[in-house]
């Protein structure tokens, strides 16, 4: 029969189990519910103190929850999952104890551990496994400060306490994993419904006739960072990234940038990069691949655009080539259309470098003449521009041809008198003709320093204005060489002045007897008395040689 004082305590466990499943039922937080377990089992058995201990990820046992007189030095203690008790407990997966800590020599002792149970006076120390799904994963122990042993109803009921703390801990992990994947699943729902916003932002973008620049702009808006958008030539520190997103077709990502190639099939239109700190979502990065598609029909618009216009401007150049001098009214209403003023395009200029085709040439030709209000095209094989302007437009023509291409490019121009366009187009490749003769590949000049000798001399025949020059000019130049002297600088200095001695001596800074008998010399050189004969050949000669040692 039962004593009624086992009866009682009976109850009090039974009814101390079922408070302890309770707790387990309202899914509080694990740490909570291991503590509800510890101060439970502290009061049943009546311990000095009570501790549960999980192992952690790096392998060592630690404690999670207690109660009872216990100190923080001992709590945060964290010892190997393979020493003292605990280890004994977690090996076997079941109950051990020992009637004095310290002196038992059936555990292996750690020094650390054993200079805190010194200091915490534990004596006897009894510790049952928590274990999940055959996996003992911690322990939950009780401790007194004097020696004793433990009985089997203790034991049993300690392991009761830890099978529902193994339950708790088991269903807190579940619970923990299952918040973690819808918090994951509403993370990438967000990030979906991020990506479909953006995508019908650009959509928005491009039904509202924007540009390439502006998807550049609204995908750095919306992504964060800056996004530079590419053409062909690209960066040369980029090229790499750009190879490898081309080859891929996907983003190459690099230090601090993130790189989405543009592309129509096999044609290669440009690339997308993107700076931003941190590693990029790759949801981002899908992102910015599908903008590349938007932009890919974009500008393949654009091109397709670009060149109906080119066409056009191109073939009204040509029929204002071809039917000048005069503008037909059909030809004033044209130009009318594309926001030129026909009567004011006063300027031919025609384009030449030896590393550009002239139907790549006469492309840019008509980015500057849709900002100048004029027309371009590839005009008897020249690359061809009429515009507003006069001769100081040249230049400025050449320096932008020049910042585009990055290389030489030789740009004439001739104001087109009565809208005589077609005369003015043949003055200007005559005389970007001589300008080549004469060594020059790079500048912007007008013909009015080159109109006499393209008239005089066919420079499309490199030879003949070495030859001219030769003959008129070679005694003196040879004659310099040899000597170290300066008769051709002493005849164009004397024909700057208008043949006036005194005043040629000044310029050349020398006694007017010193360059009476320079001239007298350059005549024994010549052969010929210079001064009473026909000099126009000479005057025409040291000309030439002083445009050829000069770039414009």
């Amino acid at each position: 029969m039962t004593e009624p004082g086992s009866l009682a305590r009976r109850q009090r466990e039974l009814a101390s189990l079922y408070a302890t499943v309770k707790s387990l039922t309202a899914l509080g937080g694990l740490d909570e519910v291991l503590q509800s377990i510890v101060h439970h089992a502290h009061d049943l058995i009546g311990t000095d103190f009570t501790y549960l201990s999980l192992v952690g990820a790096d392998g060592r046992l630690s404690a999670r929850a207690s109660d009872g007189t216990i100190s923080a030095e001992f709590l945060a203690a964290a010892i190997p999952a393979t020493v003292g008790l605990g280890g004994k407990v977690l090996a076997s997966r079941s109950p051990h104890w020992v009637r004095d800590y310290a002196s038992s020599t059936l555990i292996q002792h750690d020094p650390d551990f054993d200079r805190l149970v010194g200091t915490e006076d534990l004596v006897a120390l009894l510790g049952v496994p928590l274990v999940i799904r055959g996996e003992a994963v911690g322990a939950l122990f009780a401790a007194y400060r004097s020696e004793r042993s433990f009985q089997a109803d203790e034991i049993a009921l300690l392991n009761a306490f830890a099978d529902h703390a193994a339950v708790a801990l088991d269903n807190a992990r579940l619970y923990e994993a299952s918040r973690t994947a819808l918090q994951e699943l509403q993370g990438a729902y967000r990030k979906i419904e991020r990506a479909q916003a953006i995508h019908e932002a650009l959509t928005g973008v491009v039904l509202a006739g924007g540009t390439p620049d502006d998807v550049a702009q609204l995908l750095a808006e919306q992504l964060g960072g800056s996004v530079t958008l590419l053409d062909r030539a690209g960066e040369i520190e980029l090229a790499d990234a750009v190879e490898d997103a081309r080859r891929s077709g996907r983003c190459t990502v690099a230090a601090g940038l993130s790189v989405a190639a543009i592309q129509a099939g096999d044609s290669y239109l440009g690339a997308l990069v993107w700076r931003r700190d941190g590693v990029p979502d790759d949801t981002d990065l899908r992102t910015l691949e599908r903008a590349t598609h938007i932009l890919g029909l974009l500008i393949l618009k654009e091109r397709a655009v670009a060149e109906a216009g080119e066409r056009v401007s191109g073939e009204l150049l040509t029929e204002l080539m071809v039917g000048s001098p005069g503008i037909s009214a059909a030809q004033r209403t044209r130009a009318r259309a594309r926001g030129i003023d026909a009567d004011r395009l006063e300027l031919v200029v025609v384009a030449d470098s030896p590393a550009v085709a002239p139907t790549d040439l006469a492309r840019h030709l008509h980015d500057i003449a849709r900002d100048c209000h004029g027309l371009a095209g590839e005009h008897l094989g020249r690359a061809t521009m009429l515009l507003p302007g006069d001769d100081t437009t040249v230049p400025e023509v050449h320096s932008r041809l020049r910042r585009t291409l990055g290389g030489p490019v030789l740009v004439v121009g001739e104001r087109a008198a009565g809208h005589d366009w077609s005369r003015a187009f043949s003055l200007a490749g005559r005389c970007g003709a001589v300008l080549r003769a004469l060594g020059h590949t790079d500048t912007g000049a007008s013909t009015s320093q080159y109109a006499l000798y393209a008239m005089v001399f066919d420079a499309e025949r490199a030879g003949e204005l070495d030859r001219f020059l030769a003959g008129s000019l070679g005694a003196l130049l040879e004659y310099d060489e040899q000597r170290g002297t300066e008769l051709v600088e002493t005849l164009g200095a004397y024909y700057d002045h208008r043949a006036n001695v005194a005043a040629t001596a000044r310029a050349l800074h020398v006694h007017v007897n010193t360059l009476l008998k320079r001239l007298d010399r350059a005549g024994s050189v010549l052969g010929f008395d210079w001064r009473q004969g026909n000099d126009l050949e000479l005057q025409l000669g040291l000309r030439l040689h002083r445009l050829r040692a000069t770039i414009t």
